[in-house]
């Protein structure tokens, strides 16, 4: 394996598709999530039930979908329905997973696509919720796809799009949110984190190839709280490359 013979797109994709499962049910949203989708179903996990917010359920990802609507989310699926039966679908507790991307993030995970600034006179107006908070008060785990500097990673977000555990232990639950759910991993172009199972915080899990825990440490906004044993991933291998770059974004729409 060469050194970095991957961009950090490549790097996201491969990660985050580690991460999906056979036989689970994954919210997918445009994408790295739905690249990443792609080369799981190709690579480690046929049997990936992919869910699309308007009614594309079970699709097979032979060509890549270059929206959330598109006739490629419904090809080969188990059922063409639209977006109410999605939502309701993870509301009764179907979706495993739920793919997330956001401009910021706090210690507890909570997402903001809204607004950056005030929320009434922003300086930066950004493209909303869509799906993302039915995503995060949902489904049972969640996993947030995001580029890692202090700008995104921050104290306190200036909107919840998206919740995470809001302010700590308890708060989902307070809230009205289902018992159980909740932030699961963040994937970023530095690490991998996940979350303390006492105080919910973020924590460092993983660092990705090259990057040492001082680099993350010094690219988040606030205090990272660091597990015992935090290891580094592997890089994309030649296998994931080629089925990405050969089979998956063959056209090159995003990587």
């Amino acid at each position: 394996m060469t050194e970095k013979n991957y961009n950090p797109n490549e790097l996201l994709i491969c990660t985050a598709s580690r991460l999906m499962e056979d036989d689970t049910t994954a919210f997918i949203g445009t994408g790295i999530p739905m690249l990443a989708a792609a080369l799981a179903q190709k690579r480690h996990a046929p049997n990936l039930i992919s869910i699309f917010e308007f009614g594309g359920t079970g699709a097979v990802l032979e060509d890549l979908p270059l929206a959330v609507g598109e006739r490629r989310t419904f090809h080969k699926a188990l059922a063409a329905s639209g977006i109410t039966d999605i939502v309701e679908a993870a509301q009764r507790g179907f979706v495993d997973y739920g793919f997330l991307g956001g401009a910021q993030i706090d210690p507890y995970g909570n997402l903001n696509s809204t607004v950056i600034g005030d929320h009434d006179h922003p300086k930066v107006r950004l493209p909303g919720s869509g799906g993302g908070n039915d995503v995060g008060s949902h489904c049972w785990q969640t996993i947030a796809i995001m580029r890692h500097d202090k700008r995104r990673f921050i104290e306190k977000v200036d909107f919840i799009t998206t919740p995470g555990y809001l302010t700590g232990p308890g708060a989902r639950e307070k809230a009205g949110l289902p018992p159980g759910t909740g932030p699961y991993r963040v994937v970023t172009t530095l690490a991998v984190m996940g979350y303390h199972p006492e105080s919910k915080r973020m924590m460092l899990l993983a660092t990705q190839p090259g990057i040492s825990v001082e680099k993350v440490i010094e690219n988040t906004g606030f205090e990272l709280l660091l597990a015992d044993d935090i290891k580094e991933n592997s890089p994309p291998s030649e296998e994931e490359l080629s089925i990405l770059r050969e089979e998956v974004d063959k056209e090159k729409f995003y990587i």
